[in-house]
């Protein structure tokens, strides 16, 4: 591993408190490591909520390769034998909760539960999310209500209650999926580009509060993704030639397309990152 020579006649750096102690000895510490350890997450833990299937289990899987175990936050029901058996045959350890996410109470005994068996939290991956498809004048309150409270109130929830813990130890990563609709509008999903926008606008307020903390708070946006919240585009000839078109990549993404981005996020590389949305679109957003 190459080493480099702090020099303070090149580097003026301004602290206070704790947090910003505790970041400065971080930058000496990963200023000694090679650019690959930069990424390795040995000895953290992570908590991914939607880890059992698409996008949340394919970055469930990513971490744990990278070191971390997981803790797997899944709806009531849920098999998880899969992202389990994936998770050990990378050699780390999984634990699953269950949560219904849109309901309140549930959400708190999760979080609970998690804080009792796992006091140390290192990484969050608040991932869990929903779609309902329906006309904006047809758009029932019950899609609206179910949409927020699970992709917008839930995630904020999550995210303050295991934060506050990070921010109290003087560190932490925080890693929302947002969406190409954080910045677009879509078709026939306002309650889920609402909820999406406003993902993207709790990742900017945490990160201006939290920054200087220890605390990153970062998002990935996928754009068309193969999960089972496109089935029914993929399954529509006209809608999927028409974004297939779009998409500079020419195809639609795949779980494993998240995972550099959430390790990344997720690691020492990314520890002066804060408040930014990583695109992994296949170039949709450039289109």
């Amino acid at each position: 591993m190459g080493i480099s020579t702090f020099q303070p006649d090149h580097y003026t750096i301004f602290t206070s408190g704790k947090p910003a102690l505790l970041s400065l000895f971080g930058w000496l510490v990963t200023r000694r490591m090679g650019i690959l350890e930069l990424f390795r997450l040995e000895g953290k833990t992570a908590l991914v909520t939607g880890a059992s299937r698409g996008l949340g289990r394919g970055m469930a899987v990513a971490l744990a390769e990278a070191g971390a175990d997981i803790v797997g936050v899944n709806r009531p029901g849920t098999s998880h034998g899969e992202i389990e058996a994936e998770v050990r045959a990378a050699g780390r350890r999984f634990q699953a909760f269950e949560c219904d996410i849109k309901d309140r109470q549930s959400l708190y005994t999760m979080i609970e539960q998690v804080c009792t068996d796992y006091p140390v939290i290192d990484i969050l991956v608040n991932n869990a999310g929903t779609i309902l498809r329906k006309p904006a004048a047809e758009h029932p309150d019950e899609y609206w209500d179910e949409v927020l409270q699970t992709n917008l109130t839930a995630q904020f929830i999550v995210a303050r209650e295991f934060g506050k813990r990070m921010i109290e130890r003087g560190s932490g990563k925080i890693v929302f999926t947002a969406s190409v609709l954080t910045f677009q509008g879509g078709m026939n999903v306002p309650g889920y580009a609402a909820s999406k926008s406003g993902v993207g606008g709790l990742v900017k307020a945490f990160a201006n509060e939290w920054a200087s903390k220890g605390v990153q708070v970062n998002g990935i946006a996928p754009g068309y993704m193969n999960t089972d919240n496109t089935t029914a585009l993929m399954a529509d000839p006209v809608r999927s030639k028409s974004i297939l078109e779009r998409i500079p990549a020419g195809r639609w993404g795949l779980p494993e397309d998240m995972q550099g981005a959430v390790v990344f996020l997720a690691s020492a590389a990314s520890d002066y990152v804060n408040g930014s949305i990583i695109l992994v679109d296949g170039g949709w957003m450039a289109r």
